[in-house]
Protein backbone atom coordinates (compact mmCIF):
# COMPACT_ATOMS: atom_id res chain seq x y z
CA UNK A 1 0.00 0.00 0.00
CA UNK A 2 1.71 3.27 -1.19
CA UNK A 3 2.52 5.89 1.59
CA UNK A 4 0.07 8.93 1.78
CA UNK A 5 1.77 12.08 0.77
CA UNK A 6 1.35 15.15 3.05
CA UNK A 7 -0.55 17.79 1.65
CA UNK A 8 1.16 19.77 1.23
CA UNK A 9 3.29 18.04 -1.40
CA UNK A 10 0.10 17.62 -2.97
CA UNK A 11 -0.87 21.41 -3.16
CA UNK A 12 2.75 22.17 -4.82
CA UNK A 13 2.01 19.34 -7.33
CA UNK A 14 -1.42 20.61 -7.74
CA UNK A 15 -0.56 23.96 -7.88
CA UNK A 16 2.93 24.77 -8.51
CA UNK A 17 4.01 21.20 -10.58
CA UNK A 18 1.44 20.73 -13.54
CA UNK A 19 -0.27 22.35 -16.23
CA UNK A 20 -2.94 23.88 -15.32
CA UNK A 21 -1.99 25.06 -11.60
CA UNK A 22 -2.29 28.95 -11.77
CA UNK A 23 -6.01 28.23 -12.84
CA UNK A 24 -6.34 25.58 -9.65
CA UNK A 25 -4.90 28.97 -7.44
CA UNK A 26 -7.40 31.11 -8.76
CA UNK A 27 -10.43 28.65 -7.94
CA UNK A 28 -9.15 27.91 -4.74
CA UNK A 29 -8.68 31.39 -3.68
CA UNK A 30 -12.50 32.35 -5.19
CA UNK A 31 -13.86 29.18 -3.31
CA UNK A 32 -11.98 30.07 -0.04
CA UNK A 33 -13.82 33.59 -0.06
CA UNK A 34 -17.42 31.80 -0.69
CA UNK A 35 -18.98 28.85 -1.94
CA UNK A 36 -19.37 28.82 -6.03
CA UNK A 37 -20.56 26.38 -8.28
CA UNK A 38 -18.56 25.53 -12.19
CA UNK A 39 -20.56 28.35 -14.05
CA UNK A 40 -20.16 31.15 -11.41
CA UNK A 41 -16.33 30.09 -11.38
CA UNK A 42 -16.15 30.24 -14.95
CA UNK A 43 -17.70 33.33 -14.73
CA UNK A 44 -15.86 35.26 -12.16
CA UNK A 45 -12.62 34.26 -13.23
CA UNK A 46 -13.49 34.51 -16.88
CA UNK A 47 -12.30 30.79 -17.70
CA UNK A 48 -14.31 28.35 -20.54
CA UNK A 49 -16.21 26.16 -18.23
CA UNK A 50 -15.26 23.01 -19.24
CA UNK A 51 -11.37 24.04 -18.22
CA UNK A 52 -13.27 24.83 -14.82
CA UNK A 53 -15.20 21.28 -14.30
CA UNK A 54 -12.07 19.60 -15.52
CA UNK A 55 -9.86 21.67 -12.67
CA UNK A 56 -12.97 21.17 -9.81
CA UNK A 57 -12.70 17.23 -10.81
CA UNK A 58 -8.72 17.14 -9.78
CA UNK A 59 -9.31 19.47 -6.66
CA UNK A 60 -12.36 17.35 -5.63
CA UNK A 61 -10.26 14.05 -6.35
CA UNK A 62 -7.24 15.69 -4.57
CA UNK A 63 -9.47 16.48 -1.64
CA UNK A 64 -8.90 19.91 -1.90
CA UNK A 65 -12.43 21.12 -2.24
CA UNK A 66 -15.57 18.95 -1.84
CA UNK A 67 -19.12 19.90 -3.43
CA UNK A 68 -22.65 19.91 -2.19
CA UNK A 69 -25.86 19.28 -4.48
CA UNK A 70 -25.69 18.17 -7.79
CA UNK A 71 -25.36 18.57 -12.21
CA UNK A 72 -25.40 22.31 -12.35
CA UNK A 73 -26.28 22.97 -8.92
CA UNK A 74 -23.32 21.33 -7.48
CA UNK A 75 -21.44 23.94 -5.01
CA UNK A 76 -17.76 23.92 -4.44
CA UNK A 77 -16.22 24.63 -1.00
CA UNK A 78 -12.46 24.09 0.62
CA UNK A 79 -12.50 21.24 2.41
CA UNK A 80 -11.65 20.63 6.12
CA UNK A 81 -8.14 19.01 5.11
CA UNK A 82 -7.42 22.67 2.71
CA UNK A 83 -9.03 24.78 5.21
CA UNK A 84 -6.21 23.28 8.08
CA UNK A 85 -3.37 23.80 5.20
CA UNK A 86 -4.27 27.21 4.07
CA UNK A 87 -1.26 28.60 5.05
CA UNK A 88 0.91 26.43 3.10
CA UNK A 89 -1.22 27.15 -0.09
CA UNK A 90 -0.27 31.07 0.59
CA UNK A 91 3.28 29.99 1.06
CA UNK A 92 2.92 28.06 -2.53
CA UNK A 93 0.85 31.01 -3.96
CA UNK A 94 2.57 33.73 -2.65
CA UNK A 95 5.99 31.98 -4.66
CA UNK A 96 3.82 31.49 -7.74
CA UNK A 97 2.60 35.17 -7.64
CA UNK A 98 5.59 36.45 -7.28
CA UNK A 99 7.34 34.46 -10.02
CA UNK A 100 4.68 35.52 -12.49
CA UNK A 101 4.93 39.55 -11.35
CA UNK A 102 8.88 39.58 -11.95
CA UNK A 103 7.86 37.73 -15.69
CA UNK A 104 5.39 40.12 -16.63
CA UNK A 105 2.90 37.62 -16.67
CA UNK A 106 -0.64 36.32 -15.50
CA UNK A 107 -0.36 33.01 -16.57
CA UNK A 108 -3.02 31.60 -18.96
CA UNK A 109 -6.34 30.91 -18.46
CA UNK A 110 -7.51 28.33 -20.71
CA UNK A 111 -4.97 25.47 -18.77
Amino acid sequence: MPKPRPFKQILLWLVAGSRGGVNRGRIIEAVKKKPLNANQLSNDLGVEYKTIRHHLDVLEENNVVTSVGDHYGKVYFLSQEMEQSFGDFGEIWGEIMTTLNSRGKEGRKDE
